[in-house]
C-alpha cells in the first residue's frame, strides 16, 4: 500500500511506498519526499528495512500526547525527507511490535539504524528534543 505525498518543491503527487530500501523521491522533479507510514505487525520488518534512519513512533488513539506530538513527528518526516522514514504503529493492534520494543508506556520514539535501535525518547518531548537526538545519529 502506498500514501500520496504532494512533492514540497513541485506540488506533483506522487504514491510513496510503505517499503523500499532507498528514499521516497518525486517522479517529476527527482527532489527527496517526506517519509511517513504506518506499519503493522505482519509488516513491520519490511517497512523498516531501510538504509535511512527510522524514527518510530509507538502510539495510540486514545493517547492525548500521543496526538500531541503526531504534527512534530510530520513537520520531521517533511524537514528530513531523503534522510529519515517516520514509521508509526498503533501499539492497541499491534502487540508483537510493542512486545519487541517492551513499551510500557507511550508515547515512545525509537530510532533504528540498520534494523538495530540506537536511540530511544520516551514521552512527549519539544520538536527540538526529538531534532537534537535525530541530527545525533545522522552526524
Amino acid at each position: 500500500m502506498a500514501n500520496v505525498v504532494a512533492c514540497p518543491a513541485c506540488g506533483t503527487k506522487n504514491r510513496v511506498p510503505a517499503v523500499a530500501k532507498g528514499h521516497a523521491r518525486c517522479a517529476n522533479c527527482k527532489a527527496a519526499l517526506p517519509w511517513l507510514v504506518g506499519a503493522m505487525d505482519a509488516d513491520f520488518d519490511a517497512v523498516v528495512d531501510t538504509n535511512l534512519l527510522v524514527v518510530l513512533d509507538l502510539w495510540a488513539p486514545w493517547c492525548g500526547p500521543c496526538r500531541m506530538i503526531a504534527p512534530v513527528l510530520d513537520k520531521i518526516a517533511a524537514d528530513y525527507a531523503g534522510r529519515v522514514k517516520v514509521v508509526k504503529v498503533n501499539v492497541d493492534d499491534n502487540r508483537a511490535v510493542s512486545e519487541r520494543f517492551g513499551v510500557q508506556s507511550i508515547p515512545l520514539v525509537v530510532l533504528l539504524r540498520d534494523g538495530k535501535q540506537v536511540d530511544t525518547i520516551l514521552g512527549a518531548q519539544p520538536a527540538q528534543a526529538y531534532r537534537q537526538r535525530i541530527d545525533a545519529q545522522l552526524n
